[in-house]
């Protein structure tokens, strides 16, 4: 996709803002599902799942090139969520442990 060309930063900087706010929500429906997930992982190992981690990078990057997006910073980005989602969902998948 195409960025709209602006005319001057506030311009651009209203763009990234409007971006951004999707971009929240779409981490908030997501971690919605990554918890759910936890319900369903009877290990550790299973919440880690680094053959899934890779999965979804490559199938990321691929999406990324067909998009015009860099593979690269798509890859950044998607390996520090992951990072980031599978802490919430060990901490998630330990009180649901708990509870059991």
């Amino acid at each position: 996709m195409d960025a709209i060309t602006c005319t001057c930063l506030e311009e651009v900087r209203q763009h990234i803002d409007r971006i951004d706010c999707d971009l929240v929500a779409l981490l908030a429906e997501r971690g919605g599902f990554v918890t759910q997930a936890a319900a369903f992982k009877k290990t550790t190992d299973d919440v880690r799942a680094p053959a899934r981690v890779e999965q979804v990078i490559a199938k990321v990057r691929a999406l990324a090139e067909a998009s015009g997006a860099s593979p690269t910073v798509v890859e950044a980005v998607y390996r520090a969520m992951i990072a980031a989602f599978i802490e919430d969902e060990l901490n998630t998948h330990a009180a649901l442990s708990t509870t059991a």
